[in-house]
């Protein structure tokens, strides 16, 4: 195996990690990064404090890379902002390890096929290797591969405002009054918020996040009115699962919103599926539902929340394996469904729920999620090596697990949230890659079909 070229679309911090195992493989990785600089993503939301210590936030092989460098490991309790896990790990990583002559920037992946087969074609498929095609602002490029990982990401694939996963009418044409994601309302766009009502639609991390900070911003700027839209009829399924959830800072989270909302700090509108967007007075309308059972409200500017989901363009000839509704790989679809179950989190996983019907091909980092939101940084570490060590040919560690995640203290069992126990239906599955639970292992294995934990 010794020689193989890996390509590697996206040099975030689970690109990185998937670099780092490929040369830790005696394998030959190239990072093809869409942005100027590594961690190119990160940087958009560089303001915000993950929820995650460090300890969860760093990848062992690339450790390993760093510890020659003399590199200082962070503080393992510490919690990073976007901004430190870029200064402190992610640039040293890209410019003072082997890596710096792997990464290509600025180079954008438009196109990914087998070198003389179409889409179509069968007989040979396997032993050809990936061409991949690029724009680096110097005219088109390519290159060939052994195999690809594509951690590319979905940050700047998010999903639209409207309530049918389509733009809202009226959406495009006002983009000047709104943002996607988590905007820096106290920091860099300070002053395109202060003073202003803000409508927040939205109901994860990113929604909460934006909410407080403007909170906390209205204690500065007077007449800041933040105002969540929340599509669901019960709010406090976003307040996380506060005391019992393992990660300490993701429950607080939860719990500091939960009470902003309970002392009147944020305007809740529930129910609010927004169908149309339409100027009043120089100001945003915001319209929910039609006819006469139409209702609006009026903001200076709206905050689209509402998640990401992969971009696909550019691999549609190859042999992907998806779930219809959630955009993840099939085998990996189940475990993370909103509408089935999930945990917070799921299960550890790798090369072999990640699988396509493309050989060397994988999906990997947040972009393996698809549509669901749950995805974990430390999933991803888990994800690529269990994904370089199948590519390498050692299928003994690639079935191995070697990461727990922790539990968020927040079950959904048939879209239904209740408290979770210690260890959510017995804990996450041992052997079965579609099983989501110990409780819903033993249900397929006894025949049962769906999620056997409902």
């Amino acid at each position: 195996m010794d020689g193989k070229t890996v390509a590697i679309i996206g040099a975030g911090p689970v690109g990185l990690a998937a670099a780092a195992h490929v040369l830790e493989r005696g394998m030959s990785p190239i990072v093809l990064e869409a942005g100027p600089e590594a961690g190119h993503a990160v940087r958009q939301w560089q303001h915000v404090q993950l929820f995650s210590p460090w300890e969860y936030n760093l990848d062992k092989a690339a450790g390993r890379l760093l510890a020659p460098t003399g590199w200082n490991s962070p503080d393992p309790s510490a919690y990073p902002t976007g901004r430190e896990l870029i200064e402190q790990y992610l640039t040293p990583l890209a410019t003072r390890t082997p890596l710096r002559d792997t990464i290509r920037t600025s180079s954008r992946v438009t196109a990914i096929s087998r070198v003389g087969f179409d889409k179509a074609k069968t007989k040979g498929r396997e032993q050809a290797p990936f061409e991949i095609r690029y724009e680096n602002g110097k005219g088109p490029e390519m290159l060939r591969a052994d195999a690809v990982i594509d951690v590319s990401g979905t940050w700047f694939s998010p999903n639209p405002a409207g309530g049918n996963g389509l733009p809202a009418i009226g959406e495009r044409e006002r983009v000047d009054r709104i943002a996607y994601g988590m905007p820096d309302v106290r920091g860099a766009d300070r002053a395109r918020y202060a003073g202003k009502t803000v409508a927040v639609l939205g109901a994860g991390h990113s929604a909460v996040g934006t909410l407080i900070d403007l909170v906390q911003l209205a204690e500065d700027a007077p007449g800041t009115q933040p105002l969540w839209l929340f599509r669901g009829a019960d709010p406090a399924k976003s307040f996380g699962g506060g005391s019992n959830d393992k990660l300490a800072a993701r429950g607080a989270l939860g719990s500091t919103f939960a009470a902003l909302v309970a002392a009147g700090k944020i305007r809740v509108e529930t129910g609010f599926a927004v169908t149309h967007l339409s100027e009043s007075e120089g100001r945003l309308e915001i319209w929910a539902g039609d006819g006469c059972g139409a209702r609006s409200l009026v903001a200076d500017e709206l905050v689209v929340s509402t998640g990401f989901r992969p971009d696909l363009s550019f691999l549609s000839e190859l042999r992907l394996r998806l779930d219809p509704a959630i955009e993840a790989p099939v085998a990996l679809a189940p475990l993370i469904d909103p509408n089935e179950h999930s945990c917070g989190t799921v299960r550890p996983h790798g090369a072999r729920e990640l699988a396509h019907d493309e050989p060397g091909f994988y999906l990997a980092g947040m972009k393996s999620y698809g549509r669901a939101p749950t995805f974990l940084m430390m999933t991803g570490y888990e994800q690529v090596r269990s994904i370089v060590a199948d590519i390498a040919g050692d299928k003994a560690a690639a079935a191995r697990v070697e990461l727990v995640l922790p539990e968020t203290g927040v079950c959904t069992r048939g879209g239904v949230e209740s408290a979770a126990a210690t260890e959510c239906c017995g804990g996450p599955a041992k052997s079965e890659p579609s099983a989501c639970c110990v409780t819903d292992e033993t249900a397929k294995r006894a025949g049962a079909a769906g999620c056997g934990c409902s």
